[in-house]
């Protein structure tokens, strides 16, 4: 038995500023950004409420999208639970699964990210 749920919904930005990207998807959800932000980082993490899923503006290498990331205590139970719903892994990393949706969309599948997450998780078998 084993446990997931949302944990944040990643803004991929092609870009060389990711401060300007991350200022206006922070004005756009009305999240604030982080008190400093550092400019050189290739990820940005707005401000969320506690318990909320978190939003991360990301500095990516190909197109802009959207992607989700899936927060788990057992990310193979996880990934392989997924796969028998038709989702394929793309790629293994240190900490992180990158699959993908029958449907072509991308996201991953890791460790929990945020507060909450025994109270929070569905339980699967």
């Amino acid at each position: 038995m084993h446990k997931s749920r949302l944990g944040n919904i990643v803004i991929d930005c092609q870009t060389d500023d990711l401060l300007s990207e991350a200022r206006f998807w922070s004005a756009a959800l009305g999240y604030p950004l982080p008190r400093d932000p550092d400019e050189t980082s290739n990820f940005i993490q707005l401000e969320t409420p506690p318990g909320d899923v978190q939003v991360i503006v990301q500095r990516v290498h190909h197109e802009a999208r959207a992607h989700l990331d899936i927060e788990t205590d057992s990310i193979e139970s996880e990934a392989a639970r997924l796969g028998q719903l038709g989702a394929t892994v793309v790629s293994r990393n240190d900490g992180w699964v990158v699959m993908q949706a029958p449907s072509g969309h991308r996201f991953c599948v890791g460790s929990p990210y945020r507060g909450g997450f025994d109270q929070g998780a569905s339980t699967w078998e």
